[in-house]
């Protein structure tokens, strides 16, 4: 099952996809601004909910550390308790001393592989949420450009339209000018009572 914000980028990629092509193009859709803002919003407050999954994910690493360093000092202690019933009997003092310190190689040596296990884990876990995390911006970061890339064709086009209406508008009074002002001597009005706008 798809996290959360994986579902509202779905749901964005299959309104842009849903979306009708604008007049004579392939590439220029028309969008609704309300509705993708509303999923755009959407969006935004899920992210804070991922990220503080992900904080406890951090947070969990830290509870193995602990727990590790526990059986750590655990093991280190039955070791020392270990030592020192042994060294306290004088006959045995030599063999003791020998054996305690095998238990305490034994015990460091298997205090190194818990913490060497628990940090692997936790990195392990630290690196995910950080590729997760990033992997969601990234699709985020994605659907902004195409957005603004969308809408900067769409002005840009709208902008195009205006220009070529504005050439023809301003050809067509230049074309109407001449016929106006020979009306105008026509009729004895004289050039000085035509108002041109």
């Amino acid at each position: 099952m798809s996290n959360k914000i994986e579902q509202v980028i779905d749901e964005i990629e299959e309104y842009i996809n849903s979306c009708k092509y604008k007049f004579r193009s392939e590439e220029i859709i028309m969008v609704r601004k309300e509705e993708l803002i509303e999923m755009l919003n959407e969006l935004r407050d899920k992210i804070p909910e991922e990220v503080t999954r992900c904080e406890k994910m951090v947070q969990n690493r830290e509870a193995i550390l602990n727990d590790a360093r526990q059986k750590a000092q655990k093991l280190l202690d039955n070791v020392a308790e270990q030592t020192t019933e042994l060294v306290n009997e004088h006959q045995i003092m030599q063999q003791a001393y020998t054996q305690a310190n095998e238990i305490v190689e034994l015990a460091t040596k298997q205090a190194q592989e818990i913490l060497d296990s628990a940090t692997i884990q936790s990195n392990d876990v630290k690196a995910s949420a950080i590729q997760y995390t990033d992997n969601m911006l990234e699709s985020f970061e994605r659907l902004i450009n195409q957005t603004i890339e969308l809408t900067t064709r769409d002005y840009n086009d709208i902008i195009s339209h205006l220009k070529d209406i504005d050439n023809v508008v301003s050809a067509n009074r230049a074309e109407l000018a001449p016929a106006v002002m020979d009306e105008a001597s026509a009729d004895g009005s004289g050039a000085g009572n035509l108002d041109v706008i």
